[in-house]
């Protein structure tokens, strides 16, 4: 069982940004997006702030987001990296056998990271990642390198939102049909 302390944000600004972004999507009726609660059991709390300090997951979590956009069921899991080399480790394999279930019923799943080091966001759709997930299952490099991603994914700045993954999200599509 993972336990989560809250000194362990290291994602939240993203989460915020993700937020946000997904707040605009709604409000201009692009998409309704949700964060996907984690649910926890309190271990420890703080008795003047009553915030929880340690608490265990109660169960795996599947991804970060789901929902819908223009009709389309769409999840995603947001994640940083700070190197050039992303860790499948950062991955779970519950993880990639739900969204492999989700694209099979006809959803459509991706990853959007943050690469913190260069300052940009890349949309990484589910059957690119399964392509070094199952280079790694089979033996090879545990990660990937920025250098393997197509440059064609990574997210314009601007768009009047903090991360404007539609886009993307539109010619993932269009290279699917």
């Amino acid at each position: 069982m993972a336990t989560w302390n809250s000194r362990g944000l290291r994602g939240s600004t993203l989460e915020d940004l993700v937020n946000r972004t997904n707040e605009k999507y709604r409000e201009n009726r692009l998409a309704l997006i949700q964060k996907v609660p984690t649910p926890i059991t309190p271990i420890q709390i703080d008795k003047e702030s009553r915030h929880i300090t340690l608490a265990y997951f109660d169960q795996k979590s599947t991804v970060d987001y789901i929902g819908a956009v223009q009709g389309i069921p769409v999840c995603f899991d947001a994640k940083e990296c700070g190197v050039d080399t992303f860790a499948l480790q950062n991955i779970h394999e519950h993880q990639v056998a739900f969204m492999e279930d989700f694209e099979k019923q006809r959803g459509v799943a991706f990853f959007l990271i943050y690469f913190t080091g260069r300052d940009l966001f890349y949309y990484l759709p589910f059957s690119h990642l399964k392509v070094f997930w199952d280079r790694a299952l089979a033996g090879g490099r545990k990660s990937f390198r920025f250098e393997e991603l197509r440059t064609d994914y990574i997210l314009p700045k601007g768009h009047g939102v903090f991360i404007p993954y539609l886009d993307m999200l539109q010619k993932d599509l269009e290279e699917r049909y």
